[in-house]
């Protein structure tokens, strides 16, 4: 995508979870479109310092930040910090994430309960914080990273699957009440996304999940965060409350 369409410049953007994976390739495009990116790590310095010294190629104002989304006080307390070095912040995109994958018989509370604190009470925390600036600010971009998961279901991912599930009703809530302050809030869904992971599978399981998606290939990470940069951007002003399925057919 060239830097011209869907420009960011001057946009001040938040990436949770950005040190790596889909976060670290959103936190690129953003970069490339003009914003300043921060980068929101929970503990690997290395890792995050790593896609900070990409960004600042284009990006020379990005930086990094250590909070843990899950804990509201330290999300506040970035947040503050945050406000005063760049006194705004234009787009949020909440990323971070946690699985324990189980079946069910086999899964226990504390597997629900650490995967919905950190992909749903995180993302809470995270967008009740920028909202308060936004909304002095009367604009705001918040995109949500959900999953295909979250949509269809899946074998040995309950816990997972109901806390992205339950992304689309808090944001469509976000949405409607966030919209008279021209904030927008969408959830942007990926489906199966090459990773080291996908990488690797065997052949035969690799080709059952390809044999799945209509278009017949597993999704980039750049596929994700071309999405979202287009929905942070002016031209997407007239879109919120919305799931972008970016899953290759997988789900419709």
């Amino acid at each position: 995508m060239s830097d011209a369409a869907f420009s960011l410049k001057d946009r001040v953007a938040l990436v949770t979870g950005g040190s790596r994976g889909i976060g670290a390739a959103i936190a690129r495009e953003l970069a490339h479109a003009g914003a300043q990116v921060i980068v929101n790590y929970r503990s690997n310095e290395k890792l995050a310092q790593k896609v900070l010294d990409e960004l600042r190629e284009f990006s020379p104002k990005s930086s990094a930040m250590a909070f843990d989304i899950a804990n509201p006080q330290e999300v506040d307390e970035a947040f503050k910090s945050l406000l005063e070095r760049y006194h705004k912040l234009d787009v949020l995109v909440c990323n971070a994430g946690v699985s324990r994958d189980a079946l069910l018989p086999r899964s226990t509370p504390e597997h629900f309960e650490e995967v919905f604190r950190t992909n749903f009470f995180g993302t809470v925390n995270s967008v009740r914080a920028a909202s308060r600036s936004m909304m002095k600010n009367r604009y705001g971009r918040i995109i949500c990273i959900g999953s295909v998961v979250g949509e269809m279901g899946n074998k040995g991912q309950s816990a997972y699957s109901a806390s992205k599930s339950a992304l689309f009703g808090f944001c469509k809530s976000v949405a409607r009440e966030l919209s008279s302050r021209q904030i927008t809030c969408n959830v942007v869904s990926p489906g199966f996304i090459e990773t080291e992971m996908t990488q690797e599978l065997a052949n035969e399981v690799k080709q059952a999940y390809l044999d799945s998606i209509p278009l017949g290939r597993f999704g980039l990470a750049s596929d994700v965060a071309r999405s979202v940069r287009f929905l942070a951007s002016e031209e997407a002003g007239y879109i919120t409350g919305s799931n972008l399925s970016v899953n290759g057919g997988l789900w419709m």
